[in-house]
């Protein structure tokens, strides 16, 4: 008789049933973490793409209010210019009164 025999010992026939499955337990095992990782990644790339889109839409809502302003801005400024355009030419022509009637009296005195 072999002195490795699993009939020597009353377990031997169990130590070689489990010795045969603990590689596939551990294959298993592998595989089940593998899954599991494969799970997890697919889980947090899916809540990253997810806020990907709450901030693309934030940004896009604070773009609008700052193109809003923008034009809010832009209309003001228009009207401001005009104004400052008005009283630009109110201002030349207020000077050039006051140019005429200053050279009035000159001329009123170089006649006398």
């Amino acid at each position: 008789m072999c002195s490795f025999s699993s009939e020597q010992t009353p377990y031997g026939s169990l130590f070689l049933a489990l010795h045969r499955s603990w590689p596939s337990m551990r294959h298993h095992r592998h595989l089940r973490l593998g899954q599991f990782n494969r799970r997890r990644t697919q889980l947090k790339e899916a809540r990253q793409r997810k806020r990907m889109v709450v901030v693309k839409t934030e940004i896009k809502m604070k773009n609008l209010k700052l193109y809003m302003e923008n034009q809010t801005i832009i209309e003001e400024n228009e009207k401001l210019r005009k104004q400052a355009m008005l009283l630009h030419k109110e201002n030349q022509a207020l000077l050039s009164q006051l140019q005429k009637k200053l050279s009035e009296p000159n001329s009123n005195t170089n006649n006398n």
